[in-house]
């Protein structure tokens, strides 16, 4: 004789439920646990990974920020220069009459103001396009380079066509007087590229090799650009026509890596009515002497096209790394 079961009683059924809730609760505590750990793992990783972002200019900490390229004046009357030791990067270059003239390439901090600011030159088109889409700040030009530099990528923005982001310093005589605040050019210029990478490589080590070498001078028929080593700061000082480069602030001038990078330098197409005004190669390649840590070493530079980085190779294929800190690049003429 068959009889049908007993349906379960409300104190079962809370015992099978209770047990089924033991049982998924034993199943998912181990991911909960490890999705905790992730997640711990992820909040502590967010901060070291900002504390490591370096600027592909200095090697240092850094975020990713506009470039602001200031052409700067070079002469006697326009030292001492306000700012440059604030710069990523200075660039030292030719102009007519064997002058000299400088770029403060400005990333990683952008002072209140920089100068004095002097006119561009038509290369200067080609040379910064590796920095992709900076602003450019600058005196003016002739009106074909002017031309040239509104028709390209650059931000150009000029005391002739925003006069607003510049000053003229009474202290001064001009025209080395003209100041430029780099918060309206950057405001001037929003969509300016930021900080990426243009080439160079860091190492806190120095490779094998090197010549020890004391002083370097890079000589133009009218100005002489000097680094001496100093071990005592631990970078190289500069020196302008054989007097201590200096800021308006009293800091002497220098960088932690040199690069003299041999180049050609032949007729620009646009001349300057007194003087013969030189285009410098900055797509192409050829020999580069690094100077860090008291050494020089020899290198080849190469740089393929405008939009190209530049890259500074060892005898032995590998990177040339640089010193972290200031760079400066001194263009000397190809023999």
């Amino acid at each position: 004789m068959s009889h049908s079961a007993k349906p379960p009683t409300r104190t079962a059924r809370a015992s099978r439920r209770t047990r089924r809730l033991v049982t998924a609760l034993a199943v998912l505590a181990p991911l909960v646990a490890v999705t905790a750990v992730q997640s711990s793992a992820l909040a502590d990783d967010a901060p070291r990974a900002k504390e490591q972002a370096e600027s592909p200019f200095t090697g240092l900490p850094a975020d990713p920020a506009p470039v602001l390229a200031v052409k700067v004046d070079n002469v006697k009357a326009a030292r001492p220069h306000t700012a440059l030791e604030k710069a990523d990067m200075v660039f030292v270059e030719k102009v007519e009459g064997g002058l000299s003239r400088l770029i403060g390439v400005f990333s990683s901090e952008q002072p209140e103001e920089i100068g004095p600011v002097r006119s561009a030159r038509e290369y200067n088109v080609e040379q910064l396009r590796m920095f992709d889409r900076p602003a450019l700040a600058y005196s003016g030009a002739q009106k074909g380079v002017d031309d040239l530099i509104q028709e390209s990528p650059l931000y150009g923005l000029s005391n002739d066509n925003f006069p607003g982001a510049y000053f003229r310093d009474d202290s001064r005589d001009a025209p080395h007087n003209l100041f430029v605040h780099p918060d309206e050019i950057l405001a001037g210029a929003p969509e300016a590229s930021d900080s990426s990478d243009i080439g160079f490589r860091f190492g806190d080590d120095a490779p094998e090799g090197g010549e020890p070498l004391e002083e370097r001078t890079v000589s133009y028929p009218s100005a002489d650009t000097t680094f001496n080593w100093s071990a005592e700061e631990d970078r190289w000082l500069a020196s302008f026509d054989g007097e201590p480069a200096t800021s308006t602030d009293g800091e002497r001038l220098g960088g932690k890596t040199v690069v003299v990078q041999e180049a050609d330098m032949p007729l620009s197409e646009f001349q300057d009515p007194t003087n013969t005004t030189p285009f410098i190669e900055t797509v192409d390649k050829g020999k580069a002497t690094v100077l860090r840590d008291g050494k020089a070493y020899e290198t080849t530079w190469e740089r393929t096209s405008p939009e190209g980085d530049t890259t500074y190779t060892l005898p032995n294929g590998e990177r040339m790394p640089f010193d972290r800190g200031q760079v400066w690049v001194v263009y000397e003429e190809r023999k």
